[in-house]
């Protein structure tokens, strides 16, 4: 069982929870599985990628999961050196990925910038190698363009977001490379182990940094994609 894991259960007895040690242990070992598959979109429809990262990809499933016209995320590894790396690899950030997701969408339903637009509304943009509580360039945000119209898009979406703000976007806007799947695990964690996500969450203070960044549109963005929970 891994360290995040013990520090959650003994909070749900005891009320204290050690940020510091809410991560999975670097150890646990690469499953058999590569991480979830995107779900196959009926026939005729279209399907598109976009790879983000905003710090804990648990974190980052939740609202994309309920975008009307998203077939699916999955979390993962990328713009790193290391090719197939492992938690254990990308957790001592020595490889240079950062955790990510990829949700695969249809664009005809739901758009790049719409999802940027979510994406932003979901992470702290001020900060450099960290995100919440955790820390490391393993964290650090980034959206990770596939062409030069999603590069553009990326840009324009920093740049209103820094005016937005008044203070300069450190997140990182790199040219996607190979997305690799994370552990089977950490696919969908929050719904698989609701408890100990929930007291995570909690303890990384990601909610009231978010609260505190964008007010009501928190979580959720400004485009209604997704209704407030």
């Amino acid at each position: 069982m891994s360290v995040r894991s013990l520090v959650l259960l003994a909070a749900v007895s005891v009320a204290i929870v050690s940020v510091v040690l809410l991560r999975p242990r670097a150890s646990q070992a690469r499953e058999a599985l590569p991480g979830a598959e995107l779900s196959v979109p009926p026939d005729g429809q279209e399907r598109r990628t976009i790879i983000l990262a905003g710090g804990c990809f648990w974190c980052m499933e939740p609202p994309f999961e309920k975008v009307p016209g998203v077939y699916g995320v999955r979390s993962g590894y990328t713009a790193g050196r290391l090719a197939n790396p492992t938690y254990e690899q990308v957790s001592a950030g020595a490889t240079g990925h950062t955790e990510a997701v990829e949700v695969e969408f249809d664009p005809r339903r739901v758009t790049y910038e719409q999802l940027l637009d979510l994406f932003w509304h979901n992470i702290d943009p001020l900060t450099a190698n960290a995100q919440f509580c955790d820390r490391g360039s393993q964290y650090r945000a980034g959206i990770y363009p596939k062409s030069p119209e999603e590069r553009a898009a990326a840009e324009a979406s920093k740049a209103a977001i820094a005016r937005q703000l008044g203070q300069p976007v450190v997140t990182e806007i790199v040219d996607a490379t190979t997305f690799y799947p994370a552990e089977e695990y950490h696919q969908d964690y929050y719904k698989k182990n609701p408890v100990r996500y929930k007291f995570y969450r909690g303890g990384c203070g990601r909610d009231g940094r978010l609260k505190q960044l964008w007010g009501d549109a928190a979580g959720i963005g400004t485009l209604g994609l997704i209704g407030k929970s």
